[in-house]
């Protein structure tokens, strides 16, 4: 292994930066939402960090902190010319400090969960990645509608119900990007859940799915599959301990492609799960 450059420099991601780390993501066939970086970077823009050598990116990684409590962290990435040099090891840790004493989590792949853990993380459960050309299950249901602006912060308001911290600016952000198509699901007027679909380097990703029921999910999800083109594939994150969620996906002729584990730092922290039929990202939260 070749020694830790000694010149390695961190600092804060600028949005133009930031773009190129989420082709590196691409690359990694990691398949980010086209407008990802649009509705994450505002959240916390000083948790999003680079290092140089030389002047050139070589690594990356995200430390966003949503509220005094929580942070998700994500994107922790080196250019595959510069690895083995130890140069990730030293942008964690000058970019976890960002944190301060709030729980954090991130989603690990296979290779990487013994390493997280020996970083102070613990296992929760899996998060499962299903995809392909869904076989919808009927005619559109009465209770699901396109979002409207009368319904962003009942919306937000839901939606810190089913994550473990409130983001009201980035659900707004979220439910209004261009090119998102965003449902909610109402049972006598009062939100019963919502879904988001968004255009990704391969196919739609849908994310999140947040519903009080099954049947709910499953309105929202054929719903947003209605917006697919005639080739493309829909791709869902979703929680394994979630059984109703996986029969959801399964059920429409779904596929797993890729499994990761949801890890914190507090192994005590609430899973979230009981409305998660598919999560907004793996990267962020």
């Amino acid at each position: 292994m070749q020694p830790t450059h000694p010149e390695l420099t961190l600092s804060r991601a600028r949005l133009d930066e930031w773009h190129r780390i989420a082709d590196w993501a691409a690359e990694e066939q990691w398949n980010p939402g086209l407008r990802d970086v649009h509705g994450f970077h505002p959240t916390d823009p000083e948790g999003f960090f680079v290092g140089r050598t030389g002047g050139q990116l070589v690594s990356a990684v995200s430390v966003v902190n949503y509220s005094a409590r929580f942070a998700f962290l994500g994107y922790y990435l080196v250019h595959p010319e510069h690895r083995g040099r130890g140069l990730g090891l030293r942008t964690w840790q000058g970019a976890f400090p960002h944190a301060g004493a709030r729980v954090v989590g991130l989603d690990a792949v296979p290779a990487q969960t013994a390493t997280y853990r020996r970083s102070g993380f613990h296992s929760q459960y899996e998060n499962v990645r299903y995809a392909g050309r869904p076989a919808l299950s009927g005619p559109p249901h009465p209770d699901v509608h396109p979002v409207g602006p009368e319904h962003l912060d009942a919306l937000a308001a839901y939606d810190a119900r089913c994550f473990p911290a409130e983001r009201a600016s980035f659900v707004r952000r979220w439910l209004t990007a261009e090119g998102h198509h965003a449902h909610v699901y109402l049972r006598e007027g009062e939100v019963a859940g919502y879904g988001v679909l968004r255009p990704a380097r391969a196919g739609r990703r849908v994310g999140p799915l947040f519903a009080d029921s099954r049947e709910g999910a499953e309105a929202l999800l054929d719903a947003l599959a209605a917006h697919l083109g005639p080739e493309e594939e829909l791709w869902i994150d979703v929680p394994e301990p979630r059984a109703e969620a996986v029969e959801s996906a399964t059920a429409r002729g779904l596929t797993p492609r890729s499994v990761t584990t949801r890890m914190y730092t507090d192994p005590a922290q609430p899973p979230h799960l009981e409305r998660v039929y598919g999560v907004t990202s793996l990267e962020l939260g």
